[in-house]
């Protein structure tokens, strides 16, 4: 979606076949770097791809993952908090090179209540809901935004992890009963990033279908 509306885009994952393969299908307006969130020095790589592309404008922070466990069973929080908290880190100053920015951080609707059976998940969502108010204080003068998306059930793969009928469940409990889509999310990232957005930082987003209600 941002490639369509003129972006150059760079994408980071560690699954290299699905990142260049989407990457390829994109053309030359988009390129593919493997990419561990948890290491400093491969966000400097990163960085520095996006910069030979003309300037960093934008970043979304989007890597995650979900794993249904309680507080007694959790050892992870790396991807989810510590990875966005470096990816930040290591925009913010070629943001400001490039005269400023908008940042995207994806949290979640466990990110705005507890959500039972995914501790690490909610404490790492909400830990991100903070970061992104702190940041946009820090990096207003900058002329970088920070927002936070806040998405309920996404028809995605992460949370096939559930079951069939836990997420059946999960949408009777959607007032608009159903679940969203990648492509809704991303209208809403792709307005965030854009200059429609303009004087919108700080701000928390719920894309949810009414969940969060």
């Amino acid at each position: 979606m941002l490639v369509a509306e003129g972006a150059k885009v760079v994408i980071g994952d560690v699954r290299e076949d699905e990142g260049k393969k989407l990457a390829a299908e994109l053309g030359n307006r988009a390129t593919f770097i493997r990419h561990d969130v948890t290491s400093e020095a491969e966000w400097a790589e990163v960085v520095a791809a996006a910069e030979s592309f003309g300037g960093l404008h934008g970043f979304v922070n989007n890597a995650g993952i979900f794993i249904p466990c309680s507080l007694l069973e959790t050892d992870h929080t790396r991807i989810n908090q510590f990875g966005c908290f470096l990816g930040m880190k290591a925009v913010a100053p070629a943001m400001e090179r490039s005269g400023g920015g908008s940042i995207v951080n994806i949290s979640s609707v466990a990110g705005l209540r507890g959500s039972p059976g995914a501790f690490a998940y909610s404490a790492t969502k909400w830990a991100l809901r903070g970061m992104t108010k702190a940041a946009a204080v820090d990096l207003a003068p900058r002329h970088i935004r920070v927002n936070s998306v806040h998405p309920g059930p996404i028809d995605t793969d992460m949370i096939k992890i559930r079951g069939e009928e836990v997420n059946r469940q999960r949408v009777q409990q959607v007032p608009m009963k159903r679940m969203g889509t990648a492509e809704e999310v991303a209208k809403l990232v792709l307005w965030l990033l854009s200059d429609e957005s303009l004087y919108v930082t700080g701000a928390e987003i719920s894309i949810d279908g009414g969940v969060s209600l």
